[in-house]
């Protein structure tokens, strides 16, 4: 386990209670010794399910299976390893899958379509799920209402601190709560999902309703996100939604009743996406990057991620160095429309650049004395249009290098 973040919460955040969810996080064996690694969750009967995965044309067996599994909306268990992928591992990969949801379906007493896999860590290595298999029944055992740190921490990698958040929101003037955990700190650039994400509520939605709020809050959340630019094999968000809270049921996402729900589903997402970021393998800083006068959102998503996930600008970042110069590059290379001539850029709310060129009279000790911080904001606009986005990444230190030079060994 590497040395904590500097960017950590102090605290994991209390999570309440959910009806409908039990959890627990259990220690079998799969690669990493005397910490949990195998997660399970029991969902209540007639809970729904929604969820987006990675675009990876190399995706992993539980990413397939979770992909038909979700079209059925219906979900009564959850079963996560961490340690290995199960990506890249052919017919035996698909065959763990199946071996390991059946038991789980068996122990449950469901439909092997409402039990949901999920895994993570070393790519191109046969899955031992016997370990997970024999372990099911003890790790059920363990159920509790109250078990979510246990949770966030059994899916852990690479990451130095599990990641979890929690919102109350209203529904016909009835509290709904929404629970969430996640893990990723490498292999972060999110196609549409996250890492590993999971969440929950005991709000009375069905599964249209829950993936059309899902796939428009990844959007500018978990899609908004990069440590390194590589988007994982197995990036997995799931929404699940027991039904248990006390309002009508809703069956049009576009209700206006549920404003304030999106709005605080939306708000977690974002929370646990930032977490993601400031768990970044080797980060000592958390950027925010907002994008201005782009022919449109998409063209101002794409170039905020070019300036993200430029190796130039994040080791300028790391060494506190406020060469402004790099962002014009990355501007430059995004494939995007951007004027060159009204281009302006702000770090740490002092103007650098306006109109093409440097700010006349230019005082980079503010810039300098804000590049030292933790927190580094980059502001810029392209001139072009009204399109904007804002995203987040963190520096690029020797750390990564040390952290993925020797994960295998």
């Amino acid at each position: 386990m590497t040395a904590l973040s500097p960017l950590a919460p102090a605290t994991f955040p209390s999570l309440p209670v959910l009806a409908g969810v039990r959890l627990a996080g259990h220690e079998c064996g799969i690669r990493y010794v005397g910490r949990p690694d195998l997660l399970m969750v029991e969902l209540a009967e007639g809970t729904a399910v929604a969820g987006v995965f990675t675009r990876s044309l190399t995706c992993s067996a539980p990413v397939d299976w979770c992909k038909q599994a979700v079209a059925k909306g219906r979900a009564r268990a959850l079963v996560v390893n961490s340690g290995n992928a199960n990506a890249f591992t052919g017919s035996a990969g698909l065959a763990s899958v199946e071996r390991t949801v059946a038991s789980a379906a068996e122990l449950v007493g469901c439909r092997k379509s409402e039990v949901f896999i999920a895994s993570t860590g070393t790519i191109g290595v046969p899955l031992p799920d016997e370990k997970i298999t024999g372990q099911l029944g003890a790790v059920r055992g363990k159920l509790v209402t109250d078990g979510w740190g246990a949770a966030a921490r059994a899916i852990m990698t690479t990451d130095t601190f599990p990641k979890g958040a929690t919102r109350t929101a209203l529904i016909d003037g009835r509290p709904v709560t929404i629970n969430g955990i996640a893990k990723g700190a490498g292999m972060i650039a999110p196609d549409m999902a996250t890492m590993l994400a999971f969440v929950f509520t005991d709000a009375a939605l069905p599964a249209g309703v829950l993936q059309t709020l899902l796939s428009k809050g990844v959007g500018k959340s978990f899609n908004c996100i990069t440590v390194d630019g590589d988007t994982s094999t197995s990036d997995t968000l799931l929404l699940f939604a027991t039904g248990q809270a006390r309002h009508a049921r809703i069956e049009d996402a576009k209700d206006k009743r549920l404003a304030d729900f999106k709005a605080k589903l939306n708000d977690l997402l974002i929370d646990l996406a930032q977490q993601v970021v400031k768990d970044g393998e080797g980060a000592s800083k958390f950027v925010e990057i907002t994008v201005t006068g782009a022919a449109g959102a998409s063209a101002a998503r794409r170039i905020g991620l070019a300036i993200a996930n430029s190796p130039l600008v994040k080791t300028a970042i790391a060494g506190e160095d406020a060469n402004w110069g790099r962002i014009v590059m990355a501007v430059g290379k995004a494939g995007e429309k951007a004027d060159r001539d009204r281009l302006s850029i702000s770090i740490g709310g002092v103007e650098v650049a306006r109109d093409g060129q440097v700010v006349p009279g230019y005082d980079e000790a503010p810039v300098t004395r804000h590049m030292k911080g933790m927190d580094i904001v980059i502001a810029v606009d392209v001139g072009v249009g009204r399109g904007k986005a804002r995203v987040w990444t963190c520096d690029l230190t020797h750390t990564y290098i040390d952290i993925n030079g020797s994960y295998r060994t």
